[in-house]
C-alpha cells in the first residue's frame, strides 16, 4: 500500500512538473527591447573577459546551463535548443531550461514506466525496454519541437501577403521605414500577433542601436522563412540603391499570395494520394465485410438447406 502511494505521488508530481513546463514554453511574454538591451549588455562586454564556457551562478537559468554544459554534447545542445524555440516564437530566457526540464522528466516517466511494466521479466528484455524507452523520451519533444517551429512559420507565411501589402501602402503615404514597421506591428497584432511581434522586434532592434542591415538578418536567422528572406533582401538594397519601396513592395505581395495559392493546390492535390492509404487499410475492409458477408452467409445458408433436403 505505501509503495503504491509513493508511486502514485512521484507520478502526479512529474505530470504537475511537465505540465508546468509545457505553460512555462507556450505562455507568451516577450520583451523585444528587455531581451535586445540584454543583448548588447552581454556584447559590451571585452572579449578577454567572457569565457568561452558558461560560468555558475548568477542565478537557477545560468545554474541549470552550465550543469548542462558540462555533459558531452551538452553545449551543442543548448545551442540548437536555443535556435529552435527562437524559430518556434519561444523566446523567453529560461525557455531552453524548461524544455530541458520536461524532456527529463518525461523521459523520466516513460523510463519509470517501463520498469515499473517489466519488473519481474529477464534483465534482457528489461535492458531493451529501457533502451527504447531512452530514444522515445529523448526524440519526442525534439519532434514536438519542429512541429511547432512548422507551426510557427506557417503563420508567418499566411500572413506575409497582407503584412507587405499594408506596409507598402504606410510607406506611400510619406512615413520612414522604422515608423511603418511600427505603425503595422500595431494595426496587425491583433490580427496576425506573430508576424506583428517580428517586425516590433526588428524595429526594437534598430532604436537600440543595431544596424538595420543586421537587425534584419537577425529576423531571418530567427525565422528561417524564405519569403521573409526575400523580404528583408528587398527593403536592404531598396534603401541602399534608393529606389521606390512602396511600389516593390506591392509588387512582392502579388507574388506572395500566388505563392499561396500554388501551394494550397499543390496541398489539394496531394490529399488524394494521402486519402489512398487510410480507404486502403480502413474503409475498403470495412465496405467489402458489409457488402460480401450477407451474400456469402445467404449462399452457405442455401447450401446448407440444399444438402439437407437430399
Amino acid at each position: 500500500m505505501a509503495t503504491a502511494l509513493l508511486v502514485f505521488i512521484a507520478f502526479f508530481a512529474v505530470v504537475a512538473a511537465l505540465v508546468w513546463s509545457g505553460i512555462q514554453l507556450l505562455s507568451n511574454r516577450e520583451d523585444p527591447l528587455g531581451d535586445r538591451l540584454y543583448e548588447l549588455q552581454s556584447a559590451a562586454i571585452a572579449p578577454e573577459a567572457r569565457s568561452p564556457r558558461r560560468r555558475l551562478g548568477g542565478g537557477f537559468i545560468n545554474s541549470f546551463l552550465y550543469v548542462i554544459s558540462l555533459i558531452p554534447g551538452g553545449e551543442d545542445y543548448i545551442r540548437d535548443t536555443e535556435r529552435e524555440l527562437g524559430q518556434a516564437g519561444i523566446r523567453q530566457r529560461g525557455a531552453v531550461v524548461a524544455f530541458a526540464i520536461g524532456q527529463v522528466l518525461f523521459m523520466g516517466l516513460l523510463l519509470g514506466g517501463m520498469y515499473y511494466i517489466q519488473r519481474n521479466n529477464p534483465p534482457a528484455q528489461l535492458i531493451g525496454g529501457m533502451a527504447a524507452m531512452f530514444i522515445l523520451g529523448y526524440t519526442l519533444p525534439n519532434v514536438f519541437l519542429k512541429r511547432l517551429v512548422k507551426r510557427y512559420r506557417q503563420k508567418l507565411q499566411d500572413a506575409l501577403p497582407d503584412t507587405v501589402d499594408l506596409l507598402g501602402i504606410v510607406l506611400g503615404t510619406g512615413l520612414a521605414l522604422d515608423q511603418a514597421f511600427l505603425r503595422v506591428s500595431e494595426e496587425m497584432r491583433f490580427i496576425y500577433p506573430e508576424l506583428a511581434a517580428e517586425f516590433y522586434t526588428v524595429v526594437m532592434q534598430v532604436k537600440a542601436g543595431q544596424e538595420r542591415t543586421k537587425a534584419f538578418q537577425q529576423l531571418v536567422r530567427r525565422t528561417g522563412v524564405e519569403d521573409i528572406k526575400s523580404l528583408a533582401a528587398m527593403i536592404v538594397q531598396s534603401e541602399r540603391f534608393g529606389t521606390s519601396l512602396s511600389q516593390a513592395l506591392k509588387v512582392y505581395a502579388d507574388a506572395l499570395r500566388t505563392r499561396r495559392r500554388l501551394r494550397a493546390e499543390a496541398t489539394v492535390a496531394k490529399a488524394g494520394i494521402k486519402m489512398l492509404f487510410p480507404i486502403v487499410l480502413f474503409i475498403l475492409p470495412a465496405l467489402f465485410v458489409i457488402s460480401l458477408v450477407p451474400a456469402l452467409l445467404s449462399v452457405m445458408r442455401d447450401l446448407r438447406g440444399g444438402i439437407g433436403a437430399r
